[in-house]
């Protein structure tokens, strides 16, 4: 398969796993529904294909379709949630993601926090029903340790408590926000997918540096698209970096030069693919995805 249709197999696999995980008999069922809308509203599906590709990079068969589609869906459950709480009011206060409203203006606000706080609560749960129950414990520390306060949300913090300040941030500070705030997720896919995979001492380092790399192009990209994209590309607000008054690698560094910065990290990536020869191919296309995508 060429590049788009591994990633659709792969985008489906977990989707078609996400579905599986709603019982019609919810005892909420305006709960169920808030989730659902915002699962089913689109979306990349980078993390969960991070999952997939770098378990099958390893060629070790030591997990189960099966187990692989659960940590693919539980990665793409806690990142839902972490994109309903980021659009509260009290966060970004955005009223569009993936071209719809977001949770809070679909419904409430206290309906887009519970759905956030059960998508959480629903990725650690399905992990922690895997047999391998080593293997379950594994993968719950990756995410979790990834999601919480040495990581993602820490991210969240700083971002916001940069917010408004009168100078802006250093280069080095503005990392540090992303590598936790969008980084350390996309490093817990590969390592989740590393574990699936079986994959040796090496493989696994090459994937974490790999995922580390990626994750800031990822955010680089971000930053350059809401200056040069449009709100109905991007399926949320454009422009409200500015209107929040952020720091992004364009503010410091102007467009060209975060282009720049974007097309480095990637090759970064790829480097650190070697290690996989042929087999690369797949994670090192997906890297160029990142940097060439509209949205």
């Amino acid at each position: 398969m060429d590049f788009q249709e591994q990633a659709k197999h792969y985008k489906l696999r977990v989707e078609a796993q996400l579905a599986t995980w709603f019982d019609a008999q919810a005892v909420s069922s305006s709960l169920h529904q808030a989730m659902l809308y915002s699962l089913n509203a689109g979306g990349k599906r980078v993390r969960p294909i991070l999952v997939y590709a770098c378990a099958d990079i390893c060629q070790v068969d030591t997990s189960s379709k099966s187990d692989q589609d659960c940590a693919a869906a539980a990665i793409e459950s806690l990142h839902t949630y972490s994109l309903i709480h980021d659009d509260l009011p009290a966060m970004d206060d955005d009223d569009l993601r993936r071209g719809l409203a977001t949770c809070h203006v679909k419904f409430d606000e206290a309906t887009a926090i519970l759905a956030g706080d059960a998508l959480q609560g629903l990725a650690y749960e399905k992990l922690s029903l895997l047999d391998d129950e080593v293997l379950a414990c594994r993968l719950i520390r990756a995410l979790s340790s990834a999601a919480g306060a040495e990581g993602m949300v820490a991210g969240q913090m700083l971002d916001l408590e940069a917010e408004g300040q009168e100078l802006d941030l250093s280069l080095s500070e503005l990392e540090c926000i992303h590598r936790n705030k969008t980084g350390a997720l996309i490093i817990a896919a590969a390592q989740m997918g590393a574990l699936l995979g079986g994959a040796s001492p090496e493989q696994s380092r090459a994937l974490a540096t790999y995922a580390s790399a990626l994750g800031l192009a990822f955010q680089v990209q971000d930053d350059i698209l809401d200056v040069v994209s449009d709100s109905e590309t991007l399926g949320k607000t454009q422009g409200s970096d500015i209107s929040n008054n952020k720091s992004t690698y364009v503010s410091l560094l102007g467009l060209q030069e975060a282009q720049a910065l974007a097309k480095q990290l990637v090759e970064q990536a790829k480097q650190s693919l070697t290690v996989f020869a042929e087999r690369g191919q797949f994670l090192s296309e997906l890297a160029d995805y990142i940097t060439h995508r509209k949205n």
